[in-house]
């Protein structure tokens, strides 16, 4: 504290050697030890009051309450007192008397210290500052950026001038912090180009400067998140600093940099290993509500079960002092933890329904939809939401606002929509984006679904509403002129309606767009074709050429999203090995420094592919590298954990069919083992259909094994054996597999997949798959690649596969009991022989 008021002293003296000497008032400042003593001595010499000493006062007031944890800050005492009051009053006449970077300072420190921005002092500071404007330097610059962003004035004129300023004078810029600061205010008036340049110069400044605090890091990432632009190589340098700064962080801006993160799709095993490190000494120390719930927010959802425990056992007894915005903080943390404390739930509830009238409408819609998700149970407080949400709703004039709404009150349970709500959709529908007219038509699926009275008719309001939903979307699509605005509209638009409505003009419109695919959205464009799986050659021929002729502008770690529509879709490019060739030699300078998830799933698509770069295996099956993706996997959520260790699981078994010279042991068994013991083991009536025709045509059931489990644990739905001459072979009696007559597969006693006798010379196992509609695209008859790499293996395990399409079983031409007999005779002994 001495040492701090030291350097004040000196600094000041350093800017007003005149007055330092001599000045009485500016040691009375100096000396003082507090905000009262600050106040008092402004109350005792309000005449004597030069800008110098108001400017240091405001200073001082700032730099005590700074010093003080959040909790014990009285921020309130001082923004109230009289003697405060008459000191904003001094400041407003002699604005125009402060030198520039004072000017500035004077209104930095009014806004920390709570002074609202609509008050006569702000906006006076903020009119001179803009008068100055093109003489001040750039970290006065920055600093006011930041005040104007304090205040929300983000998209002013003013704002905009300041942005001018930065195009002109970017080059002068040599400090990161000062432009980090400028990138945060600018954000949401830049243009692509000027993104770009800001882009670069920051790359250049993050390596050229010298120690670099982590909020310059962290405001970069933030940047790039508001402009929406998840450029790799800068997100690394950044993240590089950040982990070198992990043991300063406190749970606060770990929190805001995970978020940050997860916002930019960038998922950083180092970060966030190192991040749960940090929360986890954090723990005894975060004992406050403010302090806890940043800790609860960040740690909870990468914790494990223990951990997970004790974060619940001390948000119960924290849960009377916490606030209406923590609360909804916790549930929402807690929710994503898939919590089951009902205790807890119940305690956040109960909060909830206290602070009701304080919560802003989309907030509202959040506690609705944490609470539904919660499985929490108290009738009369989600009647009041809805009641809420819906009053919300009629005066609502922001489609964000009301897609919002919307889409939480058809969560909710009710016997039919409002006609207010009905109205309010529909005059917003032509405002709307094509991710807000997927979540109405998705609410109005659920309102025709659950009310009984509209099962046999739908009312004219809905076909009329639904009618307008098909138009406004589909006239969307025709006009749309950007292939990247488009992509961001498309990002989150999954469901029926979007597939059933949208999905063929989404293609006429991405083919229309085609000579917009750059290196640049290749990526982006590669991932929409995966969700939806609709196999357009044109949009992949071109994505193709496009990444092998700018292979080296694509970063490394955008290899997995470009070649997966290809692996999954099961489909070869012209010139399709030089293209898996340029993906694969992209990646392999930078194998050691994929996120460990990523790498797997990486290989995995390459293997579908029948593609096993050696390295990259190698890479893979290591134990080092298998450690640090079991530490990884605890810090993800659980569905993303589950499909990781399956995709590893299946790419091990890839290889050792594929690729047994790479001498990679299958260590799956025991995990392949409980996978089976999770499993319900239904049958479809089809495949129970199937069953009994073969044995029919068999001779018998005993000829036809049900639910086979091989080497390797696939499950064949249906095994025959014939001998050299094609005739069938029965099974022994103790055939392990039975389908029951509630469609169940029933297992016998011993091990299935050691049960593999013997076939006597010439014979040949043949396996019959029935293939849904997910083994094929969407849009045709192309299989996809995981039902092509299952048959690769089935054969290399010994079978002849029989494969059997829904679309062949269920055609006309298979319309009797005799035509599928026959049908069955043919993909049995005649594709076999």
């Amino acid at each position: 504290m001495l040492r701090l008021r030291s350097v004040c002293r000196s600094s000041w003296r350093l800017l007003h050697p005149r007055v330092a000497g001599s000045d009485q008032v500016l040691e009375q400042l100096f000396a003082s030890g507090s905000e009262e003593q600050v106040l008092d001595v402004v109350g005792r010499n309000k005449a004597k009051l030069s800008a110098a000493h108001v400017g240091l006062a405001v200073s001082r007031l700032w730099q005590f309450q700074k010093e003080k944890p959040q909790m014990l800050r009285t921020l309130e005492f001082t923004r109230t007192h009289p003697q405060f009051l008459a000191l904003c009053v001094l400041a407003e006449n002699k604005v125009e008397q402060l030198p520039d970077s004072e000017l500035v300072d004077m209104l930095y420190n009014v806004l920390r210290l709570s002074v609202e921005p609509h008050d006569s002092l702000v906006q006076e500071l903020v009119t001179e500052g803009w008068r100055r404007i093109d003489r001040l330097p750039m970290a006065p610059l920055s600093k006011f950026a930041n005040c104007l962003n304090d205040q929300h004035l983000n998209s002013s004129p003013l704002m905009g001038e300041i942005t001018e300023i930065v195009r002109q004078k970017l080059d002068s810029v040599k400090d990161a912090r000062v432009l980090s600061i400028l990138m945060i205010g600018v954000s949401a008036l830049v243009s692509p180009r000027l993104r770009d340049a800001l882009i670069q110069k920051m790359d250049f400044l993050l390596d050229t400067t010298g120690p670099i605090h982590f909020n310059t890091p962290r405001r970069v990432i933030q940047f790039l998140r508001n402009v929406k632009h998840s450029y790799r190589p800068l997100m690394e340098k950044c993240n590089r600093i950040l982990l070198r700064s992990a043991k300063d962080l406190d749970a606060e801006n770990i929190s805001i940099i995970l978020g940050l993160y997860q916002s930019l799709q960038f998922n950083n095993c180092d970060f966030r290993l190192a991040a749960k490190r940090r929360l986890s000494e954090l723990l005894d120390s975060c004992t406050d509500p403010v302090s806890f719930t940043r800790l609860f927010a960040a740690l909870g959802p990468m914790a494990g079960q223990e951990t997970r425990e004790r974060l619940e056992s001390s948000a119960l007894l924290l849960a009377e002092e916490l606030n209406s915005q923590q609360a909804l903080a916790l549930a929402e943390t807690m929710e994503e933890m898939e919590c089951r404390n009902l205790q807890l739930i119940n305690k956040i509830g109960t909060i909830f329904s206290k602070n009701l009238e304080g919560y802003k409408p989309v907030e509202i819609a959040r506690i609705t939809q944490v609470l539904i998700l919660l499985h929490y149970q108290n009738p009369e407080l989600l009647t009041k939401l809805r009641c809420f949400l819906v009053s919300h709703l009629q005066v609502s004039v922001f489609p964000y606002e009301v897609t919002m709404l919307t889409r939480v009150l058809s969560m909710l349970p009710s016997p039919r929509l409002d006609e207010e709500v009905t109205s309010r959709v529909d005059d917003l529908l032509p405002q709307c984006n094509l991710s807000d007219l997927n979540t109405f038509a998705t609410a109005m699926a659920k309102w025709v679904r659950h009310d009984p009275s509209y099962r046999h008719v739908m009312p004219r309001v809905y076909v009329k509403l639904l009618q307008k939903l098909n138009h406004c979307g589909l006239e969307r699509l025709r006009k749309a002129d950007s292939l990247d605005l488009l992509l961001e509209e498309l990002k989150y638009v999954p469901g029926e309606w979007f597939e059933e409505v949208l999905l063929e003009e989404t293609m006429l419109s991405l083919q229309r767009l085609i000579d917009q695919i750059s290196w640049s959205n290749v990526p982006e464009l590669a991932v929409f074709l995966t969700r939806t799986n609709h196999l357009c050659t044109p949009l992949l021929d071109r994505i193709a050429s496009v990444s092998m002729e700018h292979i080296e502008k694509i970063h490394y770690s955008a290899m997995y999203a470009t070649i997966l529509p290809f692996t999954v879709l099961n489909y070869d490019p012209p010139q399709g090995d030089e293209f898996f060739d340029a993906c694969i030699q992209h990646l392999r300078p930078h194998i050691s420094s994929f996120d460990p998830h990523l790498l797997v799933l990486l290989a995995y698509s390459l293997a579908v592919a029948d593609c096993f770069p050696e390295d990259v295996i190698r890479e893979i099956f290591n134990v080092d590298f298998l450690a640090k993706l079991d530490a990884q996997l605890e810090t993800l959520p659980d569905a993303l954990n589950m499909r990781i260790r399956l995709r590893l699981m299946e790419l091990n078994r890839a290889v050792s069919l594929e690729c047994p010279e790479f001498q990679i042991p299958w260590f799956h068994e025991r995990y392949c083992q409980q996978l089976l013991k999770k499993g319900n083991g239904s049958v479809t009536a089809v495949q129970q259909q199937i069953h009994k025709m073969l044995g029919e045509i068999l001779g018998g059931m005993s000829y036809a094994k049900v639910s086979v489990l091989t080497p390797y644990f696939y499950v064949v739905e249906f095994e025959c054996i014939l001998d050299r001459n094609k005739k069938p072979i029965p099974y022994v009696e103790h055939s392990r597999l039975l389908i029951t007559e509630e469609g169940k597969v029933q297992w016998g006693p011993g091990s299935p997949v050691n049960d593999r006798s013997e076939l006597p010379p010439g014979a040949q196992r043949v396996a019959v798959d029935f293939l849904d509609s997910k083994s094929f695209c969407k849009n045709s008859r192309h299989m996809k690649g995981e039902a092509v790499m299952r048959k690769r293996h089935l054969e290399i395990l010994g079978y002849n596969v029989a494969q059997i399409p829904h679309f062949e079983w269920n055609s006309m031409e298979l319309s009797t009991r005799d035509a599928w007999k026959e049908y069955l005779r043919k993909k049995i002994f005649s594709e076999n022989s």
